[in-house]
């Protein structure tokens, strides 16, 4: 086994788990889940069977992982962060074939106690705030905070937060530029 799983941990026949994923106390891993390598699984987390994982994901404790929910590479889930797969659930009614899908991109981070309510979008190194509630697409770099979630600014990929400025703003701490405008903030590339 290429992987770690911890001996309180349940991991169904079926799932693909990449090398170097560490699976820790009562974790439960349904088979249909396809993980990247290099994970990591906090205590208590539910992974459903119709769940996409990439590389180097992070899942703190106490995080259900529903089904039709994609993380691509990179992406934290702090602890007890919630995500939904139906909008209107009832008890009496089975709503299975409604879920809707919701793609947390590459490098996002979302913070403790968040919700992402189903059906939307996370951008690329966008950072949700601790206790947020995300009721609509975010785009890429954008740091939102509240209930429901607004964006209040934007956030390098490194995690340091930018200016809320619009024009050309390098990050303090790594040096990125980026071109950031009303509604969107994106990296400069310079091509050598």
């Amino acid at each position: 086994m290429e992987y770690t799983v911890h001996p309180s941990a349940i991991v169904d026949d079926g799932a693909q788990i990449g090398a170097g994923t560490r699976v820790w106390h009562w974790v439960h891993i349904c088979g249909g889940a396809k993980i990247g390598a290099g994970c990591s699984f906090g205590q208590n987390v539910f992974v459903g069977n119709d769940v996409l994982i990439g590389d180097n994901v992070k899942v703190q404790n106490n995080v259900s992982i529903y089904d039709a929910v994609t993380l691509e590479d990179d992406v934290f889930c702090g602890p007890s962060m919630v995500f939904t797969n139906v909008n209107n659930p009832r008890s009496h009614v089975n709503r299975k074939n409604e879920y809707r899908r919701t793609v947390v991109k590459k490098g996002a981070s979302i913070g403790a106690n968040a919700t992402i309510v189903c059906g939307h979008t996370v951008g690329e190194y966008a950072f949700i705030g601790a206790g947020a509630v995300v009721t609509r697409d975010v785009p890429a770099y954008a740091l939102m905070v509240g209930a429901p979630a607004k964006r209040i600014g934007w956030m390098c990929g490194c995690g340091e937060r930018l200016p809320n400025v619009i024009g050309s703003h390098s990050c303090v701490v790594c040096g990125i530029h980026y071109e950031i405008g009303g509604n969107h903030c994106s990296p400069i590339r310079h091509d050598a």
